[in-house]
Parts: structure tokens; sequence; C-alpha cells
């Protein structure tokens, strides 16, 4: 998403972040009360910060998978006792639910254990197969840190998502700058001030507060790689920053993220997944549900349902709320426009609508019928509503939901076709009878396709996309027939082509 930003305290919305003598002030996004203040880190700051974490990454790197192991643990058990503590945070900076910023934090405290737990599996040096031509080489793979891995997070999700990044990346051997964005920077100060107190020893894990120059700093200050969750513009932007100095990126951006709900679906499942993973987090989730497609068979019954379990969510800021503020004042805008566009366009609302948007807040609300080309269909919304489209079969339902140029997660409900249906689903991810559960699996990767980017982090691969990998052939043994070097001679070149024939002369 776009950030906005105020430069004077005489202008003052709630949430908005707002730069003061060079301080970045931070705001719950309903109450306008102060969270805290930070100094905002200019171009010579995050330089200062990546070199001193490039120093701090040989020693890091150097404890090895047992040494970083164990420190991980202990910033684990810390973020386990201290998880009251951070979800107030979260809720105080973002306006989640303090009960969702709790979910948001176990899962991230799970992935930190996971990480460690499997780095040396993953990455540790592993036997490759040899080959029959050169029979005196062994294969070996290795995978080694980049260094110093620059982060840059979102606000939805401030503790989960990055530390998609930071703990495997700190797990796989390198060191990071976290620049969290300008909406939740106490989060983020959190953290790390949170790892420094069990792992004082070097500057492993750093941050560097600013708004969007401050980013646009990290991706030139010589980091090793870049990690960079947001929306698909800045991730443009970012990637091209990066490539001034052919700095890796891994690219985590928004998505249209569809379920489709068969004949055969558990419909009362069906409504429950697509009510949380739609309205929770107010429908600030990047993997969230924002449209669905229903056989028309059971598309009553599930609207039904789904109304029902929507109505029954409470919209506030105190701690019994289901769901919170919008944290991005601009964003109201945004979802006002969607909910508008699709009504003109003939969709109808059977629940919230036009009146649903109440600065700070939004109002659940589902449109039925909306045209496919409408801005509630086409372009992420970000918030509580959900678009629900009724289609004659499942072959249709998996056209409409690939037709975007997003591609981050999906959800099919169907006790017979789910496995088949998400196969055929244009995504990373696919949740079967269930909402967005891939999230909660460490072992499982996550990412996206097309407009909602490309790498991985989580499980293996989430680790591997922090590690090169680099190759070894060593000579076991001196053989008779040298193929590699001048001393192979007439008899050797003849025996070749003979050895390539049999090898591979059979289709």
């Amino acid at each position: 998403m776009t950030a906005e930003v105020h430069k004077s305290a005489d202008t003052e919305t709630p949430g908005l972040p707002v730069v003061v003598g060079g301080r970045l002030r931070s705001t719950h996004p309903a109450t306008g009360a102060v969270v805290g203040e930070f100094p905002v880190a200019d171009d010579a700051d995050v330089r200062a910060a990546v070199r001193r974490a490039g120093e701090a990454a040989r020693w890091w790197a150097g404890l090895g998978f047992g040494g970083r192991a164990e420190r991980l643990g202990r910033w684990r058990a810390a973020l386990a006792r201290r998880m009251p503590e951070l979800a107030r945070v979260v809720h105080d900076e973002g306006g989640k639910p303090v009960a969702d910023a709790v979910i948001e934090i176990t899962a991230a405290i799970d992935h930190v254990a996971w990480a460690a737990r499997h780095a040396r599996r993953v990455l540790g040096p592993r036997r490759v197969g040899g080959n029959i031509l050169l029979p005196d080489q062994g294969a070996l793979v290795t995978y080694q840190p980049f260094g110093v891995v620059g982060v840059i997070g979102p606000w939805n999700y401030p503790v989960f998502t990055p530390m998609g990044s930071i703990a495997y990346a700190l797990a796989a051997g390198n060191a990071v700058v976290f620049k969290p964005s300008e909406y939740t920077p106490a989060v983020g100060q959190w953290l790390v001030d949170s790892f420094a107190e069990v792992v004082g020893d070097e500057p492993v894990f750093q941050v560097v507060h600013g708004l969007g120059d401050t980013g646009a700093a990290l991706c030139a200050a010589g980091v090793d790689k870049l990690a960079f969750t947001g929306s698909t513009g800045t991730g443009k932007k970012v990637m091209a920053a990066c490539s001034e100095t052919l700095t890796p990126v891994l690219v985590e951006c928004g998505g249209k993220d569809a379920m489709i709900v068969a004949a055969d679906a558990d419909l009362d499942d069906a409504a429950d997944a697509a009510c949380w993973a739609g309205m929770s987090n107010a429908g600030q989730t990047c993997i969230g549900i924002e449209r669905v497609y229903v056989h028309e068979a059971v598309a009553d019954a599930f609207v039904d349902k789904l109304v029902a379990k929507a109505k029954a969510l409470r919209v506030g800021s105190d701690d019994g709320a289901d769901i919170g503020p919008i944290t991005m004042p601009g964003q109201l805008g945004v979802i006002r426009r969607h909910i508008a566009d699709a009504l003109e366009r003939g969709g109808t609302a059977v629940l919230g609508g036009n009146d649903a948007v109440d600065p700070p807040y939004v109002h659940p609300t589902i449109l039925l019928d909306v045209p496919e080309d409408s801005a509630a269909v086409r372009e992420e919304t970000f918030g509580p509503t959900l678009t629900v489209t009724r289609v004659p079969d499942l072959d249709e339902a998996v056209r409409r939901a690939n037709a975007t140029p997003y591609g981050l997660g999906s959800a099919v409900f169907s006790r017979r076709s789910g496995m088949d249906v998400a196969t055929r689903l244009r995504s990373g991810m696919t949740s079967i009878n269930g909402g967005m559960s891939f999230v909660g699996l460490p072992a499982l990767p996550f990412g996206g396709v097309g407009d909602s980017g490309f790498g991985r982090i989580h499980g293996a691969d989430g680790l591997r996309e922090f590690a090169r990998p680099k190759a070894i052939a060593r000579r076991r043994f001196r053989t008779p027939m040298p193929i590699m070097s001048f001393r192979r001679g007439p008899r050797t070149d003849a025996l070749i082509p003979k050895l390539v024939r049999l090898l591979h002369g059979r289709g």
C-alpha cells in the first residue's frame, strides 16, 4: 500500500505517520494517541547500520547452526513470555484486536522455532549424484549466507510477515537490517530490542526508521539481498533500485484472493472461513479472501450463512471488538470507491454498502453479482468486503478466479474436488476446506506469482531463499580416462563418443 505522511504536527490525523523534528511519530489509528517517536534514519545512518551488520554477520555465521539455534531459541522464549506486551503494542499502533494480535505473534514464534530447528538439515552440506563420465569427481552442495539481508516490512501484520524473512535469514546465518512500516515503527523497534536483550554480543539485528526514502536508502546501502513486502507498485520501485547494484530481491506484494465453493461443500465451514479470511484484521490481509465464486445450486444458502456470521461481528477499538479500524486513513477512500462502483454497476449489497464506511472504521460488507470488470473485483480493496458471485460449475469458477494479474493465495471448499481445483488455481498457495490455513504451517513455502511477486519465505524454500548454493566438485582419485585435461589423448577421445551413445543414444 502507498503510505501517506504528514510533515507537521499541526495537521495530525489518527493513525497517520507524522515527522516532527527528524523523528517519526506513531499514533493509534482510531484515537490518535501517540504510541512512540523514533529517529528518522537518513542515507548515512542506513549505510552505517549496514556496515555494522556486515561485521556482525561474520560473527553470527561463525557460530554455526547450533550456536544460532541456541540464540534464536532464547529469543523465541522471550517472545513467548512477553506475548501480551507485544500484542498490546500491535493493537495500539495498528488498531488490530488484541486477540488477533496474539494469533499473529503465535504464528511468528512458531516460524522462529521452525527455522532454527531445521536450518542445519536444509542448509547443511549434502552429497549429490556424480557422473559416469567423471567417475573421479565427488559432488557436494553447500549453502552460504548472503551476509546482510535488508527487510522492508508491512504494517498490516507487523510481526508475522517480516518475521518470515527475519527469522529465516538469521537462521541461515545472515545479519538483518529491518525497515518497518512507518505506520508500525514501535512494533519493529520492540522486535529488535527484544532480540538485543538475548543476543547482545553484536548488532546482528538492527532497525532503521523512516518513510519511503529510508527504504530506498536501504536498497542502495550495500545489502547483499533485500526482502520486501508491500504493494505491487512499490515492489517494482524496489526492484528497479536494487537492479542498479544487481542486489537480489524477494518481493511479496498484494493479492485479490478468491475462494471457490462447490455444490458439495460444507456450507457452514465455507461461510465461516470466508468470513474469517475476508473480515479479520478489518480485511487488511494480503492473503485475505476478497472474491467468492459459489456454485449456483448452493449460492442462496451460502450467502444466508455468510451474512449471518458477518452481521454478528462487532466493530470498534476496544479489546472486545472483532474488527478494528482501518490503519491507513487513505484506504478508506479506496474502499468507499470500490463499494460505490460495485453498486452503480448493478451489484447488490446484502450487508453493508455505501454507509459501511464510517471513519476510521468500515463495517462488514457483502456484495452480490458484481460485474467482473468492476474495481471491487479487479483491484485490491484491503477492507472487510467480499464479492460473492454465482457460477454454473467449477470450470467457470476456476476461470474467473484466475482472471487477475495477482496470484497470492486462494481457497476451495469441496468434499470431492478440492485437490483438482487447487492444482488448477494460479496462486502460490491454496487452502482446501479452510481459509488461509497454509499460513499456519511453517513447513510450507509462502509467496505468489504474477503481480503478487516472487520468491518464497517459510519452510525449506524460505531458508534456501537466504543462502547461496555453492557447488563443490572434489577429485577423489586419479582416473585413467581424464576427460577434462589435455592429457586425455586419442584413445580417450575415441571412447567419449562411444560412452555418450551408450548412455544417451537410446530414446
